[in-house]
């Protein structure tokens, strides 16, 4: 692994087996204190190394060790329950035992290295232990053993984060609405996302277990946006949870989803306000879309004005913008940019150049979904009392148009 960090000044991490790591870390380094033995492995040092962009989060490098010794480690005869022996990291407590913490092992770059599994906390103290009496070939248990503590200090927050968005935008969705999507105006933090939201009833009462929580969060690969999926259970008919609990969400009643201020960005800040969405509940939506019921408004020729096509009803704010295409009388697609306005009823689509007179079609995947989920030609959900709705094989759907 290379070393991305530039050192430290003279002398700054040696003589002293404890420091605060500064506000803003780039490296901090600490001596190893030994406590038998220490004269084979003078060379050893340990260090804290910061990982860049991400607050909190820091690797703990073995230096000194030489290239035999490392081979050995790398190789599949040295066993993984070794290494938390060789070396290990704790949160110390007051009054109570060290807490192990887990993390991986891995020698890269001439080091050993490890890594928590997660971001160190603010205010708690850390401490490391490389005991070289573990080490493949030392001579006795006693060969050294390193220390080395760390106290990651609490900054003060800046909570400029906020929730920007919640689709759906409408003040009024179906019973079976199927999931919401939380846009954030930063990069957010991974884990207990479930802490943080809340369905409330018309009583100001939370909801039991209204979310299908699931243990890998569906985050953007920005972690700007959140995708929030109502628990199926508490919409599909004759389904134990939707029996013995009732539905998440009742037709004629008024709900809030509340998003907590507690919840930390990517930084570890707080959001700076919590946020709620307020709706009333309709009816149960089972009807799929149905393309041949668009209607669109043309742009003129020789104009970047946007394509307008009215979707019916309300459609999935994330599905629409990439599953609906415009395509030239080539069969090239038209470059450009697509966004839902209207409550999400509304498809715009504004070209990269002009408008050219001709033919086009406008291309839809149908596993596209409206608010219930329902994709075209197949309902979210099934009634199987009923006659089957019969399903869209095909994968897309064309509509085709003309521009003069």
């Amino acid at each position: 692994m290379r070393d991305p960090f530039p050192p430290l000044p003279a002398g700054e991490g040696r003589g002293e087996g404890e420091r605060s790591l500064r506000s803003r870390p780039v490296l901090y380094a600490a001596a190893a204190k030994t406590s038998e033995n220490p004269q084979p492995f003078a060379a050893v040092f340990l260090r804290w190394v910061s990982v860049p962009k991400e607050t909190n989060r820091i690797t703990l490098e073995v230096s000194g060790l030489d290239a035999d010794t490392l081979a050995t480690l790398q190789s599949t005869n040295w066993p993984a329950t070794n290494w938390p022996r060789l070396l290990s990291m704790f949160v110390e407590q007051s009054g109570a035992e060290p807490l192990p913490m887990s993390g991986a092992h891995r020698v890269e770059g001439g080091k050993l290295w490890f890594l928590p599994a997660f971001p160190l906390e603010p205010g708690l103290r850390y401490r490391a232990v490389f005991d070289a009496g573990q080490l493949p070939g030392a001579a006795t248990p006693l060969a050294g053993r390193f220390t080395t503590t760390l106290t990651v200090p609490v900054r003060p927050e800046r909570t400029t984060t906020t929730v920007t968005q919640i689709y759906p935008s409408a003040d009024v969705l179906p019973e079976n609405l199927l999931k919401f999507y939380i846009h954030f105006s930063a990069p957010m933090s991974r884990g207990n996302i479930y802490e943080h939201i809340r369905l409330l009833n018309e009583g100001n009462q939370a909801v039991e277990l209204p979310f299908l929580e699931l243990a890998e969060e569906l985050w953007s690969a920005d972690r700007m946006r959140l995708t929030l999926f109502i628990d199926p259970g508490r919409i599909k008919r004759e389904v134990k949870p939707l029996e013995e609990i009732g539905p998440a969400l009742q037709a004629g009643k008024r709900f809030t989803l509340v998003i907590g201020r507690g919840w930390k960005d990517a930084d570890g800040n707080r959001l700076k306000e919590t946020f709620k969405k307020r709706f009333f509940v309709g009816p149960p939506d089972r009807t799929p879309p149905d393309p041949q019921r668009w209607s669109y408004q043309a742009p003129p020729i020789r104009t970047r004005d946007p394509l307008a096509v009215d979707l019916a009803k309300p459609m999935d704010a994330a599905l629409a913008v990439r599953m609906i295409h415009v395509v030239d009388s080539s069969g090239r697609e038209v470059a450009g940019q697509a966004l839902l306005t209207e409550r999400e009823r509304i498809w715009r689509f504004l070209p990269l150049q002009s408008w050219k007179s001709g033919h086009y079609t406008l291309v839809v995947e149908t596993a596209i979904e409206d608010l219930a989920g329902n994709n075209i030609g197949k309902p979210f959900e099934v009634d199987l009392a009923e006659s089957p709705t019969p399903r869209l094989e095909q994968k897309t759907v064309r509509l085709p148009f003309e521009l003069r």
